[in-house]
Formats: structure tokens, C-alpha cells, sequence
């Protein structure tokens, strides 16, 4: 049934007592024996313009009365112009249905109505309530949300439903099962009197503390006026379209001009070797018959050698690696982009292939068959004597047998290499019997059949039709250095795994499917915060090694991994520790770090380095972690933390004994100043991971050289109405204990997504001109490309130069 008007008015305020008033609060003690008055509410409070306490927000839409309207045509095809209670939130555009059936209560209390069917007209006044500009206005909506019984007072019980409401809309059980706690620490607040209920005002006040509360971080407090940042900037426009476009051209080339000339060299190595054999193919006799297409073919055939060889250096991490920290090739060589690399060239063999065989098996083979024998007498040597007659004649040989094995066990490596299959996104688009191709193992497992493929390179090029002479069959020449190259490397990982021993001392399982391992520290193994290890379980699989960031700092005396479970491998042994640790302890000693005999045995290779391991050369580093992707950063703030410390220390101890500090170690070149870490999650249960090493760090980090910001990106905007409750929490809890009730670490949390172009925008305000900015990423690519434009951009806006790098595997 339609909702009836039954009496009262619209709008909604509070009238107060200027006299009554008491450090910004309605004095609560008068009057309060008697039944309370209902709350008046007549007219407007003072009206602030705060942004906060919105309904609708971004990550709704923010859509106006016109799309509103349309959904209520749509909604209510079927219902004669009724929208029933259920409809509303999908109807305004509230995605969170819970809540938007509460509000829809609150309005319908305000209007005096029963049912739960509501027309156009009544519609349009409910969404000019929630979409009032005026904050009071939209406090008073919030409170009659609070305020169930409509009696203009809020109880302990009905804060403790509300803050149960948002935290579940928020997805912050953690809060949600100390509601009633957090309910009694707002009317400790807000009732130091003991009354038993809080007014509007209280609420008010408590709510705007909340909205003004500086960014805190384990840095000092502080806000930034955005005029003063904007200050920093030189916005004056380009003159012209044509000017624009060259200082982007610009901008691009000095932001890639390693890769730039790498890719140059390789494409004009690869076109000169092209060129070379196909003039060389074209002065010869066979042109006469095969013509162009024998060029093609040799091209092309020439251009795979070099292409399946230099396809191996680029996963010779242990050669990279040494490169990197021994020799300066890093000013020129993007040992970075190692991965990149290996997949350029895999498309370049993937081209060669493609021209190759088309050429041989759809135009030299049919012309051989097609031509005439005086015509064919001069190719006998190389063709045979006799005439082919049939194409299976080139089927069965030696060469064409193993050029389509190559071809299909190729086809399969590179198909099962691609994102959409390694990261198993497809895998519910398959049949059942292949799903399993949509996996990472797969991927690993298919990419060792090019072990195969080497084999059969060999053998087909050894195998040739138009060379016969030992020295003009080179495809042995541009393999031998890099399978070797690569086979030492396997090797290595071998001997090194089996005398690098490591035993597990700890392991636990966090939310969000992450299994963290402590281990002991091998012998003489060093390392660099950034670097990386890959991990083998001989239970899980004897032949699998997979990379994980090193968490721990290399001043630790263990080491630490956290594993993803994001595919079989990470999955499988996730379980195999999950078993061990809901197991009781074993009856002997397990003092002094002794080992768990259940534990599985874990073999380590490494270390290997990243672009992070670099971040020693920066004066300020901005680090960002999206997920797991924060394991890399949290190993640098920590070393950053300990060598700063450790300078300082050393630095005492010699202006003590009256010495000018230097060095110990004369190598030694830690720029490092400042630093940024802004770590993005999706679950309130994440901050779990790294919950104690961030209270260390924040606890050590005396001297506040380091501001850790935490964002969960799963909780509504700060100015949304949603979440208004929870960040008043965070402002009283934080005030009471210095501890944030999101992540419940030392660093208060932000909801929602980090606003990137504020945040380089404070960082080069924040350091004078000629600062190194060091910016390292690690996870998803979309919001990599969006940190390296705004590296580049803020680089020619400023005079600060910032220098992305990404973390790659």
C-alpha cells in the first residue's frame, strides 16, 4: 500500500540555547528528570557547508533527480507507479542495500507514514532530503537514522545498532564485534554526565572534530592548504597543439630512452641479419625457381636464431643480478624491464615463425612440386635427384617433421604464457576436462617443453636443405653461449637450494589467504631490502620455484616471505601449513627458535634484484604497495629505519671520541632521507599481515623520517555518510589509545582510494628543488601507468624529479 501522510513536516533541526551552551555542547544536565521534549525540528542549525555526511557519493554514481527518474519508471512497470521498500537503495543508487532500507525508515519516520510503498511525488521529496547541500540538514537525516524511536535522543543501544550498520556495510567485522564497546566509548564521550542519551549537538560536534582531523600519520600531524601546494607548480599551457605534443614526445623519450635504444639495437640487428640473407638468397641459383619466397624464408630463419637465443638471457636472473650490483651497465641497460624484454622477443620469434613456415610450406614446397624438370635439374643437389611429386615427399623429412613440432609445442608455451590463461582468467570459460590449462603451473610446466624445442632447433637446423657445409649451419652458433648461459644458471639454483639450507621457525596464515613463513638465515647469505628469493616445497612439488619478496630487513637475523594464495602452487602449500599449524605443538623443547618437525621442508634460491634495491640512491623514496604487492616496500622501510638509526649511532660514537664521522663502509651510499609508504588493501583483515612490523616501525622510527599511510579501499569515502561514524570512531580511539580501530596498528587508516595527484603534489612541496624522488610500485599494472604518468608530469611541473620504477618478476 501507498505511504500516508499522516501529519508533520518535512524538514528537521535542533533549537538550542545559545545560554545553554557549554564548550560547544547543549548543556544536558537541565531538564532532564522530566519526559523529554521531542526534538524541534523546525528550522536549521548553523548550517556549515561541510562536505561530509554525503548519501550518495562517488562510488555510487552521483547521479541526479534524471537518472533517479528513470529508474523509477523502469523499477515500477509492474508495480502501478509504486516503489516498494526493498526497491529504494537500487532506486537513488545507494549500492548498499542494508543501509538505504534504514534510511528509507528515517524518511518515513520524518513524514509520519506506514507501508512500504512510496510514490513519484514522495520519492522526489525523499531524494531532495538526501541530496541537500546543506550539511545540518544532512546530519539531521543522519540522525533520525540513529534515532529509531524518533524521540530526538540517541541511547547507547541505538549508536551501538548504527555503528553494527555501518561496519557491516563497510566490511569491517572487526569493528562490528566490538560494537558495543566502541557504542559505550561515544557515550563516555558525549556523556560525561551520565544521562543516558546524547543530543544532535553532541553528535554534531564529535562529527565535524572528525571531518577537521589532520592527516596522522606515525609522522607528525599536518595539514596542507591546497593553494599553498599549488604554489610549487608552473601551470602555464603550451602554446600550441603542435607544442604539446612535442613536449610529450619529450617527456616519453626522457622517461624511456633505455628502452628506447635497446629495442633500436635489437630491431636493427634483427633487420640487418633479415636483409643480409635475403640478398644472400637472392644472388643464389634456387631464387630462379622459389624466387622471393626462399628469401623470406632465410630472412626470417636468421632472425630466429638470434631471437631463440636472446630470448634466455633475459631469465638469467643470477647473471642480471650481478650485472645490476657489480657493474654500472644499469646506467644504460633496463635490467628492470628484464621480463618486459623476454616477452618483445617472444612476439618478434612468434613473427618469424609465422613467415618462415608460411613461406616454406605454402611456396617453396609447391613450386618444387609444380616446376619443370629442366627447372628443378639445377636444385637436385640440395632437393634430391629425383623430383618430389607429392607434397607428403616434404611432410616425412626430417626438417619439416621437427619445424611443426617446434611450431605446435611453441604455440602451446606461448599460448599458456598469456595473462588471460597464466592468471586463470579464462578458466571459466573452458570445458571441465581444461580448465586446468588456466593456471600458473600449467604455464611453468608447458614453458619447460621448450627444453624440447632447443633440442629440436638443433636437429632442424643441422638437418638443411639449401646448406650443406658444416660452418654454414650457424644455429649452433647463436645458441651455444646462452643455453650454456642458462644451463649454468639452473645449476646454480641446484647446488646453491641443497647447501643453502633453511628450516622454518614459524609459520601462520592470515586473512585474505596469506601464509607467512619465518625462516632461519643461511650462512653468509646477503641481500638487499627489494631483492627477491624463489621458494621450492618438495611436498607441494620437487620441480616448481616460485618468486616471493623478501619481507624481512637485511639487518634481521631470519628470513621472512608472505605467500599469496593466488594459484595451485600458492594454494597447495598454504594448505600443507594450515595442517601443521592446527596441529598441537610437538612435547619436545621448542625453545630458542627450535624447528617444528612438522614443518615441510622449504629450499630457497637466491637473492635476485629488483629495480627496489636501488632505492639507497634516492634522497626521498615513495613507496606503494597495492595488496601483497607491499612485501618489496615493507623490507625497505624497515632497512631504511635501521641504517638511519645505525648512521646516527655511528655518528655519536665518533663525535664522542672527538672524530669526524665517515663511512665504515667506504662502498657505502645510503641517500636516503625521507620516505613515503602508502599500502592499499581491500579488507580490514589484511592489515593483519604486517600489523607488528608496522607498530615497530612506527615505534623505532624516532626521528619520524618515514609517514605510513594505510588505505582500505573497501570502505566508502570519508565523506560519505557510510563511513562518518567509523572515522569518528577512528578520531576517540586514536585520542584515547594512539591506536587506529581499522587497522589497529599506530597508523591511522584512510578509506577509499588515495587521491595520487595530491599525493605527489604534497611530496614536491614538501622537499626544495633538485630532490631525487624515488617512486617504487608493486602491483597491479593499472595503477602502475597511472603513478608513471604523474612521475612524469609532476617531473616537468616542478622542479622535483621523480623516477618510477615497477616492481617486475
Amino acid at each position: 500500500m501507498v505511504m500516508e501522510n499522516v501529519g508533520g513536516a518535512v524538514g528537521s533541526s535542533v533549537r538550542e540555547d545559545p545560554e545553554k551552551k557549554q564548550n560547544g555542547l547543549v548543556n544536558q544536565n537541565e531538564g532532564f528528570a522530566g519526559k523529554p521534549a521531542r526534538l524541534d525540528r523546525s528550522m536549521s542549525t548553523t548550517g556549515h557547508a561541510l562536505r561530509g555526511l554525503k548519501f550518495i557519493s562517488t562510488a555510487d554514481g552521483v547521479d541526479g533527480w534524471t537518472a533517479v527518474e528513470k529508474r523509477f519508471e523502469k523499477i515500477t512497470k509492474t508495480t502501478d507507479g509504486l516503489l516498494i521498500r526493498s526497491k529504494f537503495g537500487e532506486c537513488i543508487g545507494m549500492k548498499s542495500k542494508d543501509f538505504s532500507l534504514v534510511l528509507f525508515d528515517a524518511l518515513a519516520r520524518r513524514k509520519h507514514m506506514t507501508g512500504d510503498m512510496i510514490d513519484k511525488e514522495l520519492l522526489k521529496e525523499f531524494w531532495e532530503q538526501i541530496s541537500d547541500q546543506n550539511f545540518d540538514s544532512r546530519l539531521m537525516t543522519f540522525f533520525d537514522m540513529m534515532d529509531k524511536d524518533g524521540d530526538g535522543r540517541l541511547t547507547e543501544d541505538e549508536v551501538r545498532q548504527i555503528i553494527n550498520l555501518c561496519s557491516s556495510t563497510n566490511n569491517l567485522s572487526a569493528i562490528q564485534k566490538k560494537a558495543a564497546g566502541y557504542a559505550a566509548m561515544i557515550m563516555e564521550e558525549l556523556d560525561p554526565h551520565k544521562i543516558g542519551y546524547i543530543m544532535v549537538d553532541s553528535l554534531k560536534n564529535l562529527l565535524m572534530r572528525a571531518e577537521t582531523l589532520p592527516e596522522i600519520t606515525n609522522s607528525e600531524e599536518r595539514m596542507q592548504p591546497v593553494e599553498k601546494i599549488t604554489k610549487k607548480f608552473n601551470d602555464t599551457p603550451y602554446p600550441s597543439p603542435f607544442t604539446t605534443r612535442y613536449r610529450r614526445l619529450g617527456f616519453f623519450v626522457l622517461d624511456s630512452w633505455q628502452r628506447i635504444w635497446v629495442i633500436a639495437l635489437w630491431l636493427t640487428i634483427t633487420a640487418i641479419l633479415f636483409t643480409y640473407k635475403y640478398i644472400e638468397y637472392k644472388n643464389r641459383a634456387v631464387y630462379e625457381v622459389l624466387g622471393h619466397c626462399v628469401c623470406f624464408a632465410k630472412g626470417s630463419a636468421e632472425t630466429l636464431k638470434l631471437n631463440m637465443a636472446l630470448i634466455l638471457l633475459p631469465v638469467c636472473r643470477n647473471t642480471i643480478t650481478w650485472l645490476r650490483n657489480k657493474t654500472r651497465f644499469g646506467v644504460l641497460v633496463p635490467f628492470d624491464d628484464n621480463i618486459n624484454f623476454h616477452k618483445v622477443i617472444a612476439v618478434g620469434i612468434t613473427i618469424g615463425v609465422g613467415i618462415h613456415s608460411i613461406a616454406h610450406l605454402a611456396c617453396d614446397f609447391p613450386r618444387l612440386i609444380a616446376v619443370t624438370p629442366e627447372e628443378y635439374k639445377p636444385l637436385g643437389k640440395y632437393f634430391g635427384e629425383e623430383q618430389p611429386k607429392r607434397y607428403s615427399h616434404f611432410v616425412k623429412s626430417t626438417e619439416v617433421i621437427t619445424g611443426l613440432l617446434m611450431v605446435l609445442l611453441m604455440a602451446i608455451a606461448f599460448t599458456l604464457a598469456l595473462p588471460s590463461f597464466r592468471r586463470g582468467k579464462v578458466e571459466k570459460t573452458l570445458p571441465r576436462p581444461l580448465k586446468k590449462l588456466a593456471s600458473f603451473n600449467a604455464f611453468w610446466y608447458s614453458h619447460h617443453l621448450l627444453v624440447v624445442v632447443y633440442i629440436l632447433l638443433i636437429v632442424h637446423g643441422y638437418y638443411l636443405y639449401l646448406s650443406k657445409e658444416w660452418y654454414k649451419k650457424t644455429t649452433w652458433m647463436y645458441l651455444a653461449v646462452p643455453v650454456a648461459l642458462y644451463a649454468c644458471e639452473r645449476l646454480m639454483r641446484a647446488f646453491r637450494s641443497s647447501i643453502r639450507t633453511v628450516r622454518v621457525v614459524s609459520a601462520a596464515v592470515y586473512p585474505g589467504n596469506v601464509l607467512t613463513l619465518k625462516m632461519s638465515r643461511p650462512k653468509h647469505f646477503k641481500f638487499k631490502s627489494g631483492q627477491y628469493v624463489f621458494v621450492n616445497c618438495p611436498k607441494v612439488s620437487p620441480f616448481e620455484w616460485h618468486p616471493f619478496s623478501i619481507t624481512s630487513a637485511p639487518h634481521d637475523g631470519y628470513l621472512s616471505v608472505h605467500i599469496k594464495s593466488a594459484g595451485d602452487w600458492t594454494k597447495a602449500i598454504k594448505e600443507v601449513f594450515s595442517e601443521v599449524t592446527s596441529k598441537p605443538p610437538p612435547v619436545r623443547d621448542t625453545s630458542h627458535g627450535a624447528n617444528n618437525p612438522y614443518y615441510p621442508k622449504i629450499m630457497i634460491d637466491g637473492p635476485y634484484g629488483t629495480s627496489a634495491q636501488d632505492y639507497k640512491k634516492y634522497e626521498v623514496v615513495l613507496l606503494v604497495g597495492l595488496g601483497i604487492g607491499a612485501t618489496p616496500m615493507i623490507s625497505i622501510i624497515k632497512d631504511i629505519v635501521n641504517n638511519l638509526y645505525a648512521m646516527e649511532n655511528a655518528q655519536l660514537r665518533q663525535m664522542e671520541n672527538g672524530l669526524q664521522y665517515e663511512p665504515q663502509d667506504k662502498t657505502e651510499n645510503f641517500e636516503t632521507k625521507r620516505a613515503y609508504f602508502y599500502w592499499i588493501t581491500r579488507e580490514q583483515g589484511l592489515y593483519d599481515w604486517f600489523k607488528n612490523i608496522m607498530n615497530e616501525i612506527a615505534a623505532r622510527d624516532v626521528n619520524k623520517i618515514t609517514e605510513l599511510h594505510n588505505y582500505c579501499i573497501n570502505v566508502f569515502d570519508e565523506d560519505d555518510v557510510r563511513s562518518a561514524l567509523i572515522r569518528m570512531l577512528q578520531s576517540i580511539a586514536y585520542a584515547k589509545s594512539g591506536k587506529d580501530i581499522v587497522s589497529e596498528t599506530r597508523v591511522m587508516s584512510h578509506f577509499a582510494k588515495p587521491n595520487w595527484e595530491h599525493v605527489y603534489r604534497k611530496i614536491a612541496m614538501d622537499h626544495p628543488a633538485g630532490t631525487n624522488v624515488g617512486v617504487f610500485y608493486c602491483g597491479s599494472p593499472l595503477l602502475g601507468k597511472e603513478l608513471r604518468r604523474l612521475a612524469l608530469k609532476f617531473t616537468h611541473k616542478t622542479k622535483i624529479r621523480f623516477s618510477f620504477h615497477n616492481e617486475n618478476f
